[in-house]
């Protein structure tokens, strides 16, 4: 009642009021209240500065979510082509959660604002480097160069940063380098969950993977089991992290002749799948490769099939992948002396049509999916249709009911 009486006599107040509270919990030890302050006030330059101190934090409680719509809200009013900082920080949202259009927009704006002119500055310098070696968009070489500028930078600002140290072990082994990029996934392991925990569980998972290499099976079967408890604690199955840590643990079952436990994987994989996109190429692909592994040592040849199409455009968008490039070369070849077309099923839905498939589970119109994902409604549909034949449906309830029966969406 008072707030509408304000609201009536004072209207101009309002702004003024909050601005006010912002500054009284900003000087209180409340941040994030201060931050929802500053937006109701509609205070574009505070709100910047607010969300550029807390984006990192959040994030790394989890709270994917709220950093988004902080973005968002910043993005609506055009609060981050002036902040580089924020800028990288967009992008790497984006990118991990498998917006890629909007990751690379952010990117660019990150790029541009480099110039040799402006006086140093370590903290933007080390998010444009992170932001340039995550989305990997000049090969793996320069994705080296970038993690290593990153690691260099943000130790000279005392920022404690793991993904750092995880991107040099990346550029290291996708550059023929294992003993080294192992070496720096230790490093990060030896952090802790204190850090980011996609980012611990990449590490183990990393490390399990370089131990198969190696043939090191029991190390690679603790490792993928410390990854993937690590998932479970920080509640990040369905993250970015879980497609590959659920390719090696499928490798490790597969290993020791647990057919039952691979499929299960193979099909946690899937869930999250669709959030490996281009924007974060190695990682796509390095996943993808580990999964169409273990679709072949099962004799998937449909799902194999599916996976290495998506390599395929992967690798025309991102050429540059270093040993990745050969690895996907042996798998094409491999699947070319496999005779007959495999039978389609649920293993050989396609990233896009796997995306697809939660929103089927809501009560969203083939037209309101399509702007959703920023698609046309011919497309959404083609998309549809097909899902349905590889599921063996006829409609969109029996799609959504088989697809919970497979455990391709939540029941």
């Amino acid at each position: 009642m008072l707030l509408a009486e304000l609201k009536r006599l004072e209207p101009g107040m309002m702004p003024v009021l909050r601005r006010r509270v912002a500054a009284w919990c900003l000087a209180n030890g409340q941040p994030e209240e201060a931050l929802e302050y500053s937006m109701a006030a509609e205070d574009v330059d505070k709100a910047a500065r607010l969300v550029q101190s807390l984006t990192l934090k959040t994030y790394r409680q989890g709270r994917v979510t709220t950093v988004q719509r902080w973005l968002r809200w910043l993005d609506d009013r055009g609060g981050i082509e002036g902040h580089p900082v924020i800028a990288a920080h967009a992008s790497i949202v984006a990118a991990v959660t498998g917006r890629p259009v909007e990751a690379e927009r952010w990117a660019d704006v990150v790029d541009r604002y480099q110039d040799p002119a402006r006086p140093d500055d370590s903290v933007t310098e080390a998010w444009a480097a992170e932001t340039r070696a995550l989305l990997c968009r000049r090969g793996i070489e320069q994705m080296r160069a970038d993690a290593d500028e990153t690691a260099r930078r943000f130790a000279a600002t005392n920022i404690a940063m793991p993904a750092a140290a995880y991107l040099q072990g990346i550029a290291r082994v996708l550059s023929g380098d294992l003993d080294s990029g192992d070496a720096f996934f230790e490093g990060v392991i030896s952090i802790g969950e204190s850090g980011a925990p996609d980012v611990l569980a990449g590490a183990l998972c990393q490390r399990s993977l370089v131990a198969m290499a190696r043939g090191h099976w029991d190390q690679a079967a603790a490792l993928a089991t410390d990854a993937a408890a690590v998932g479970r604690r920080a509640g990040i199955e369905d993250s970015y992290a879980s497609p590959l840590v659920s390719a090696a643990q499928a490798r490790v079952a597969l290993h020791r002749g647990d057919a039952v436990a691979a499929r299960r994987e193979l099909v946690s994989a899937q869930r999250s799948r669709p959030l490996l996109t281009y924007a974060l190429p190695s990682l796509a692909v390095q996943a993808r490769i580990e999964l169409t592994r273990a679709h072949l040592a099962l004799a998937n040849i449909a799902g194999a099939r599916t996976l290495m199409q998506e390599i395929d455009e992967l690798l025309s968008r991102r050429p540059g992948l270093g040993t990745l490039v050969g690895e996907a070369k042996q798998l094409r070849d491999q699947l070319a002396t496999v005779r007959g077309p495999g039978t389609l099923g649920a293993s050989a839905l396609t990233g896009a049509e796997l995306r697809l498939l939660p929103m089927l589970c809501t009560h969203l119109s083939v037209s309101e999916i399509a702007a959703e994902l920023f698609l046309s409604p011919h497309t959404i549909k083609s998309q549809v249709y097909s899902l349905y034949r590889k599921l063996g449906t006829k409609s969109r309830s029996q799609a959504v009911t088989r697809a919970r029966e497979l455990g391709l969406v939540e029941a």
